[in-house]
């Protein structure tokens, strides 16, 4: 009887364990399946510009990275002003309506960028600490919950900078592979990230480094680092969360995969980037081989920026393929390609003009700072009110070429 007892135990233990695994969206050879043993093919959007702000969305040329662009506002309005407008811009953008609007075109999931200074002491956006960075990410959950869509991390900034330009909001180098004390926190920050989320179904998985090491560096003196700070990254997510797909981006923008050895985890999934090739399979032909190759799931997580004709091709390919997908971005303003767009407010232009204006020194930002201070502040509230959803207009055409289903 008591050896009848211990196996009904160990029986329920087994069992448990498995259902708890079973709640997550897993991989099974070069395909991810869903808890019920589906077939799951990731198609989505990108939430770009919302929690990383890139300049080339707010139309400006020069202050294109998040400090840039940071610092040209509390050039021109001050500090205070510029932190208030980055509060409310943060409430703005991406809102429940927007998660909601998605959700009901048919999508799957969405990958979120993230800089690495929201869970840190670091002042970003209007505010710092890590409390702040979770609550802006379990808000975003909690919809994408409700909506039934899986969220994918992405690191877009890492510590020290892991591309070396504008998108990492580095001081223009990956220093990140040559620092120890920026992979530490690098390392820290996911795990403290995956510690949080371990036990969270709807987060899809964590994309380790967006776009390291960009096509301007000696390649030989850096991507010999990628797969190894890769290794270190993973081992200490695992040591909290053995639930999640971990997501591993090629180097020169996410696009080279010959720095991968063998796959060394077992829920890995490998991510390219592709923009402004051909609509072809033979572009992809080199990720697909190495997926064949190790069995392992692929995941195309930018693309688009271009024609409707071309997201509409590209897309067939990378279905065609079952190669799941995230479309870059959702949301531009006046531009059609990406899901919905937004006009540009009254007086944005002298926003723009400042911004695109060298102010190398104290007296030049005070002979480009604009006189009509009214206007300034009703184009950047102009800009906060145009952003909101219900101000939003769908781009019908680029929505139809990704074909969710429910357009």
């Amino acid at each position: 009887m008591k050896k009848i007892c211990f196996f009904l135990i160990l029986l329920g233990g087994v069992t448990h364990g498995h259902a708890q695994v079973q709640k997550f969206i897993t991989s099974r050879g070069t395909r991810l399946v869903t808890p019920a043993g589906k077939t799951y093919q990731m198609k989505g959007t990108n939430l770009g510009n919302w929690l990383v702000p890139e300049g080339y969305m707010f139309k400006f040329k020069n202050a294109s990275s998040p400090r840039l662009i940071q610092g040209m506002l509390n050039e021109l309005v001050g500090q205070e002003k510029a932190d208030d407008f980055w509060k409310k811009y943060l409430d703005n953008y991406i809102t429940r309506e927007d998660i909601h609007y998605l959700a009901t075109l048919g999508m799957n999931s969405l990958r979120i960028p993230f800089h690495y200074k929201l869970f840190t002491n670091e002042a970003y956006l209007g505010g710092s600490g890590a409390k702040r960075g979770f609550a802006l990410m379990d808000k975003l959950v909690a919809w994408c919950r409700e909506e039934k869509l899986y969220l994918l991390l992405d690191m877009h900034c890492a510590p020290g900078g892991q591309t070396g330009d504008n998108i990492d909001d580095s001081w223009g180098t990956p220093f990140l592979f040559e620092e120890t004390a920026s992979q530490q926190q690098t390392i820290a920050i996911w795990k403290m990230i995956a510690t949080h989320y371990k036990d969270e179904p709807y987060i899809l998985g964590y994309d380790l480094l967006n776009e390291p090491i960009a096509t301007y560096f000696d390649s030989s003196r850096y991507n010999k680092h990628l797969e190894p700070l890769y290794k270190k990254i993973t081992q200490a997510i695992r040591s909290v969360d053995a639930n999640h797909l971990i997501f591993y981006g090629g180097a020169q923008w996410n696009s080279n995969f010959r720095v991968f050895g063998k796959p060394f985890d077992s829920k890995a999934v490998y991510s390219f980037h592709k923009y402004w090739t051909p609509a072809t399979t033979a572009v992809i032909q080199d990720y697909l081989d190495f997926g064949k190759k190790y069995q392992v799931p692929l995941h195309c997580g930018e693309t688009g920026e271009n024609t409707d004709e071309w997201v509409e091709q590209f897309r067939k390919v990378l279905d065609s393929n079952n190669v799941g997908w995230h479309y870059w971005p959702y949301k531009k303003m006046d531009n059609t390609r990406g899901i919905v767009s937004f006009t540009v407010p009254q007086y944005f232009e002298q926003v723009i003009g400042f911004a695109d204006t060298a102010r190398n020194n104290f007296e030049l930002v005070r002979k480009s700072r604009p006189k009509n201070e009214q206007e300034i502040s009703q184009a950047l509230d102009g800009f906060l009110l145009n952003c909101r959803f219900k101000n939003c207009y769908p781009n019908k055409r680029y929505i139809s070429a990704l074909d969710f289903g429910k357009h």
